[in-house]
């Protein structure tokens, strides 16, 4: 029996979709509709009920389901423990936010290209909102953000945590004296975008400032080269993960600003969905978790998942 078969299998009952599992597998809707046709014949049942909106499992596809899953992990586990890493392939969409970019994401990608030369990967960066959302849907393999994703089947792994730094451009003449947050509240508050961990703090501050919200103006991007620019030109003040604006501030691009009101450090993580017969996002999590605590790696401790 064909194990790519098995997984497509998996893939069409996991997004419901033939045309998004083509999308997942990249390969087209009529390549996976002709691997599920062959298996079906195999197997001698129908595994999935179709219409022109729905795609759901037949009772015979429900009961292949946990079985096809077992053999896919256990092909997998074989591929692992005694085939060469680096001759691992496939493709994986990674999710991420800027500040990661900004830390330590192009050693990542470095160190995945080294150890697995015949993965790709495709990223995306967006808020962890977004990413977490695309997680979910299955649009990304692997999200690298502000977490944890609390979902069934998600797994989440402990990056690291940035403190947060209140910055401004030293024209605005605001550095080198303690500040309160209404000492800094006629200026705009350059924030993530609305909804995100680092906005929702902001926000508590001020409410808790006892500050009329109304009077605070709260500028939102999900752009960290975006916000960055608009600071230095002494637009607002902002408050960013210290890795962000280290150089900026070596530069003398923007000063710290000691303001009496501090924001919770930004705490990152992978998460990953634990599918059967996809280690890479598992182990390009454990990966990340390396480089981020600044451990050495080499292609052995990519292996170790636990």
């Amino acid at each position: 029996m064909n194990i790519r078969f098995l997984e497509t299998f998996l893939w069409v009952a996991r997004l419901r979709s033939f045309s998004s599992a083509a999308d997942r597998l990249c390969t087209t809707q009529a390549a996976v509709s002709n691997r599920i046709a062959t298996l079906e014949k195999d197997l001698g049942v129908r595994l999935f009920d179709r219409d022109l909106r729905n795609v759901s499992l037949t009772p015979a596809g429900e009961r292949a389901l946990a079985q096809a899953e077992t053999i896919v992990r256990l092909a997998a586990d074989l591929r692992l423990g005694v085939g060469d890493p680096h001759r691992l392939r496939g493709r994986v969409a990674i999710g991420t936010i800027d500040t990661i970019v900004y830390a330590w994401l192009p050693r990542l990608v470095e160190h995945v290209k080294s150890i697995y030369p015949e993965v790709d990967l495709d990223l995306t960066v967006d808020n962890s909102l977004t990413v977490a959302r695309m997680l979910l849907e299955g649009q990304v393999d692997l999200a690298l953000i502000a977490g944890p994703v609390l979902a069934p089947g998600c797994r989440n792994i402990e990056l690291c945590s940035y403190g947060c730094v209140w910055v401004a451009s030293p024209r605005l003449g605001l550095h080198g004296r303690r500040l309160m947050l209404e000492d800094i509240a006629s200026q705009p508050i350059f924030a993530f975008s609305r909804g995100s961990q680092p906005h929702q703090n902001v926000q508590k501050l001020i409410e808790s400032s006892g500050l009329d919200p109304h009077l605070v103006r709260i500028l939102n991007s999900n752009s960290l080269a975006t916000i960055t620019r608009l600071v230095r030109d002494g637009m607002g003040v902002a408050v960013l993960p210290d890795v962000v604006v280290a150089e900026m501030l070596e530069r003398e691009e923007l000063v710290l600003l000691e303001v009496d009101a501090r924001i919770p450090p930004l705490n990152l993580h992978a998460i990953f969905r634990d599918e059967p017969g996809s280690p890479l996002p598992g182990l390009i999590a454990h990966m990340a978790a390396a480089i981020a605590a600044g451990d050495p790696l080499d292609g052995h401790a990519a292996l170790h998942t636990e």
